[in-house]
């Protein structure tokens, strides 16, 4: 049987440059007194394809703020008025500036300058001359890490909601914070990186997303699961994973979200995948899930002890899970991990 690969890394985090940046998305604040210098800037930034206002000192900058707000400010700061210092300190005091990139461009640079214009946090200094390329690759450079940065606050806001989402759709408050904790400590035995964890993370958010498609009375069934029931509940992870493929950031989860309930032997579902066929981080959330569900209280069963579902997890190996994550999970257990997650109240009050 085919094995469905997973790529680690195709969620956009910082390490991953955007082939698509496109200047022209990008407006930009030039702040320079030099007529001239500011024309040369202006020029050069605009036949890049950026879109460019301007200003000739601190004062002006702050009147073209409040009509429209820049994607990043190139600021001299040897100006009269006000001067680049004071610029980026009443910018900074901002909501919007805290993290607007802000570039010195500077003929002096002096150590007294550097200082203070780090202490408000400027993003990079830029000393004249300057020629086109050095302002262009300064200029992008921070364009895309200021990208970077808003799509991770993005991707943080958009996991708290998922994950009180995916809590509420089980209604099993905490499940899917135990399930990833416990996924992560497999991975962090195995040496992953943090874009393979995060990857992992959100695989683990939403692993039973697919439940919302089913009905309140075969997921809060408090007794046995008829035949026809159990063929309704077993199409949970390909409703799932149809239901997350289109949207970008989540795309990776896909065939995670889709494996997790396969088993090593080929005798799991929905693909009858057996042993390294089965996508690694599938391999991982069958353990974390399973330990999680025996140990937690069920409406058709009261949890079983950590010791039980420990053993029952051991019991399993080269049958139902990975031979190599059980050894891991057994490290894990051995070193106390396990236990210190039992012991953390995951939101119970959040429903």
């Amino acid at each position: 049987m085919k094995e469905e690969k997973v790529n680690p890394t195709a969620i956009n985090l910082p390490g991953k440059r955007d082939a698509s940046f496109n200047s022209g998305d990008h407006l930009l604040l030039i702040v320079e007194d030099d007529s001239p210098m500011l024309i040369a800037l202006r020029d050069i930034l605009s036949a890049a394809g950026y879109r460019v206002m301007t200003a000739s000192n601190g004062e002006e900058a702050l009147k073209a703020l409040e009509q429209e707000k820049p994607a990043l400010i190139l600021s001299d700061i040897m100006m009269p008025i006000m001067d680049g210092i004071e610029l980026l300190k009443t910018v900074r005091r901002k909501p919007y500036g805290t993290t607007l990139p802000f570039i010195f461009l500077t003929a002096r640079g002096t150590s007294e300058d550097r200082s203070a214009g780090k202490m408000l946090g400027v993003d990079d200094y830029i000393t004249k001359p300057v020629s086109s390329q050095e302002l262009l690759a300064a200029v992008k450079s921070r364009l895309l890490r200021s990208g970077e940065l808003a799509m991770i606050a993005q991707l943080l806001a958009v996991k708290d909601s998922l994950r009180v989402l995916a809590n509420a759709i089980e209604h099993k408050r905490g499940h899917v914070e135990r399930v990833n904790a416990y996924a992560q400590l497999i991975a962090s035995e195995l040496g992953w990186d943090s874009e393979r964890c995060n990857t992992l993370e959100l695989s683990a958010i939403l692993h039973d997303i697919g439940q919302i498609r089913l009905p309140d009375a075969i997921v809060l069934k408090p007794g046995p699961l008829s035949d026809e029931e159990w063929i309704m509940m077993r199409k949970h992870p390909e409703i799932g994973a149809h239901m997350i493929a289109e949207i970008p950031y989540l795309s990776p989860a896909v065939p995670i979200v889709r494996h997790h309930h396969e088993r090593w032997d080929g005798a799991g579902y929905p693909g009858s995948l057996e042993a390294e066929e089965i996508p690694l981080e599938a391999r991982i959330l069958a353990i974390a899930d399973t330990f999680d569900a025996m140990t937690s209280d069920r409406i058709y069963r009261q949890a079983r002890s950590p010791e039980i579902a420990y053993e029952e997890i051991l019991s399993q190996k080269a049958r139902q899970f990975d031979p190599e994550l059980v050894e891991a999970f057994i490290r894990c257990w051995d070193r106390g991990d396990t236990a210190e997650i039992l012991s953390i109240n995951f939101g119970d009050d959040q429903f």
